[in-house]
């Protein structure tokens, strides 16, 4: 998701702006003392990047309820980053004294895992620890906590937990966070706790009308995310139309995200997270082996289609970040608006179905073992990686052989 005005808060602030030097923050005004760290800490927190980055991007094949709803997808997901914007919050002492509690209210353009990835990495690379600023520092970590205690929401509201530390981790969230404007800036709008595992399973509910009411939603899902690699994370730079529109161009991840992207529409469609084939719960199985030859052409060619955008965007020149003109985005580009008019394709014929008695209750079965096997293990991996970000960031100042996942 791109933040269009993420320097609002900056200007809200009363803050003017500032130049951007090899640091977040200027030299004049800014207290520049290096991070006492470890560069292999730093190298390991940037590998872990990596890996929780993968998860979030398989999780977006369902960014619907709770990541639409509590504004989590702008919360963690804003890019570009805005650098006059970050120079000026670590240059404003009313905010730095008390990072960890303020930046909820920062615009959700310096957030999440782009904040982090611009702290932590220069092209592709881990950024010299000599050049990270203990501001830096104290800001990234405060970061990473704001953003695993977002995945915490993600995982509970979805599984219904109503115990535990990540429960009581989304309860803090839901209390001390509101959902964002358009621009990215804190509304006056609270948040609230919602079953939405429960909710998606168990129809009609407040969401959804029926069974195959939520079970196209596993589509439409599926294809919002298709449609935004496609006309906007490849589309938009290729085009011409905008070339700041570069996902994760500091860790040259962008052609990575893209892959995940897909990877989770896979899951989704599939019934089981990095699943290979169908499961017989699962939405792709029943077309499949429904009795209905148009539902079970139309899965084949969305299987077909789904290999072969994998394939293009595998084999996108990298990175994206300095190649996001080449040909071979464009491939990737029709690649991927083959695999949504399939899905279209599919989903329409499964709309005929309304008022099936015989297929609602198939479809239950396969909203089921989609929020179990699909959203809830992503999610909770999610969380799990968000979680071991956090310690690899704070063990920054600390030496490599002292960290512990």
């Amino acid at each position: 998701m791109k933040n269009l005005k993420n320097y609002s808060f900056a200007l809200m602030l009363g803050i003017g702006a500032c130049g951007f030097m090899a640091s977040c923050s200027s030299e004049d005004d800014v207290k520049t003392e290096v991070v006492t760290g470890s560069q292999e800490a730093l190298n390991a927190a940037c590998k872990q990047w990596r890996v929780a980055r993968a998860h979030w991007e398989k999780s977006e094949a369902f960014l619907f309820g709770a990541a639409d709803e509590y504004s989590i997808d702008p919360h963690t997901d804003t890019w570009p980053v805005d650098q006059a914007a970050l120079a000026n919050v670590l240059r404003d002492q009313s905010i730095m004294s008390d990072i960890e509690n303020k930046v909820r209210l920062l615009n959700s353009g310096l957030l999440g895992y782009h904040g982090i990835e611009y702290v932590l990495f220069r092209e592709g690379n881990p950024r010299d620890i000599s050049q990270l600023t203990d501001l830096e520092y104290r800001y990234v970590c405060a970061v990473a906590k704001d953003l695993y205690q977002a995945t915490c929401v993600l995982q509970t509201t979805w599984e219904g937990a109503k115990s535990g530390t990540r429960y009581d981790a989304t309860v803090d969230y839901l209390k001390t966070h509101n959902k964002l404007q358009d621009d990215g800036n804190v509304s006056n709008e609270g948040l609230s706790y919602k079953d939405f595992g429960g909710l998606f399973k168990n129809t009609p509910s407040t969401d959804y009308s029926s069974n195959l009411d939520a079970t196209i939603q596993i589509i439409e899902g599926a294809r919002d995310i298709i449609g935004e690699v496609a006309g906007s994370k490849i589309g938009l730079p290729w085009s011409g139309q905008d070339d700041s529109y570069i996902e994760s161009p500091y860790a040259r991840n962008s052609i990575v995200d893209f892959y995940d992207n897909i990877a989770g529409c896979k899951s989704a469609l599939y019934g089981a997270v990095d699943a290979t084939s169908p499961n017989d719960k699962s939405l792709i199985y029943f077309c499949l082996n429904s009795g209905n030859a148009t539902l079970k052409s139309q899965a084949q060619t969305v299987q077909s289609k789904m290999d072969a955008a994998l394939n293009d965007i595998k084999a996108m020149k990298s990175p994206f970040a300095l190649y996001y003109t080449d040909p071979s985005a464009k491939k990737a580009i029709d690649a991927l608006d083959e695999l949504d008019a399939s899905l279209e394709a599919l989903g329409t014929t499964l709309k005929t179905y309304a008022g099936n008695q015989a297929v609602e209750a198939q479809c239950k079965v396969i909203n089921a073992n989609y929020v179990d096997n699909v959203i809830v293990k992503t999610y909770t991996a999610l969380c799990d990686q968000a979680e071991i970000l956090y310690n690899y960031i704070k063990n920054i100042k600390k030496k490599i052989h002292e960290i512990k996942v």
